[in-house]
């Protein structure tokens, strides 16, 4: 069953050549100009790659600064103590704690964006991996949110850092900054995401690794990309 689609989308997918890869600079200008929400929307770069999921050594994940943030404002948590805490507080972090921040979690509060924690935490965090888990909340060493390194990882959440992951189908999609920003800069972050997606090709993967990607707005149509202007 063909899925629904508004006039409002409908319009806006009437401006996109079907036939034409975009060049990435293009595309940005293009997704600014057919977006049609009241709000201002995110802007994401999806990548459809050409990995086996099912094996390890295949499965992207990690994070990035974006070099003009993402345009949204996060809530950090950091589980820490000690001087640890102390350096959280002082970074910025909106929440930090131990065993009583891991309640509040246990309880089912989650009014937070990211989740940082020191390494000596994680057998107390990982009791309450029910909860972030299913969230995308539980901190990870490959994302940074595992460290020692507090200030750097608060710096990093509330400067602009995104997350990837790739899907059970090899998606990987990317925050890269709101409508309201200029082209140009959509453009940069959407570089930086693109040479980390692209430099972390896994070496068992054979022939074409990007199948296709494609810049879009929240709840707007997808304008593929030329690969090679990335």
């Amino acid at each position: 069953m063909s899925k629904k689609h508004s006039k409002n989308y409908l319009a806006a997918a009437e401006k996109i050549d079907a036939s034409k890869k975009y060049p990435l600079t293009d595309a940005a200008s293009l997704v600014k100009d057919i977006s049609f929400t009241k709000f201002d929307s995110n802007v994401e770069i999806v990548f459809d790659l050409n990995v086996d999921t099912t094996k390890a050594d295949q499965q992207l994940r990690g994070a990035i600064v974006l070099p003009n943030g993402s345009g949204n404002a996060k809530k950090v948590a950091v589980f820490a103590e000690g001087d640890k805490a102390k350096d959280a507080v002082k970074a910025g972090a909106d929440f930090v704690g131990t065993d009583e921040l891991v309640q509040k979690v246990q309880a089912g509060w989650t009014d937070f964006d990211v989740a940082i924690a020191t390494p000596d935490q994680m057998a107390k965090v990982g009791r309450i991996g029910r909860v972030l888990g299913p969230k995308g909340l539980m901190p990870n060493p490959k994302e940074g949110t595992v460290t020692m390194d507090v200030t750097k990882a608060v710096n990093d959440a509330k400067g602009g850092q995104v997350t990837y992951r790739t899907d059970k189908n090899g998606n990987v999609a990317v925050p890269v900054g709101k409508v309201s920003f200029e082209s140009d800069k959509l453009s940069q972050n959407a570089k930086a995401v693109s040479s980390v997606i692209l430099g972390a090709r896994p070496s068992t993967v054979k022939g074409t690794y990007v199948l296709s990607a494609h810049l879009a707005s929240t709840m707007g149509p997808g304008v593929e990309l030329d690969v090679s202007s990335l």
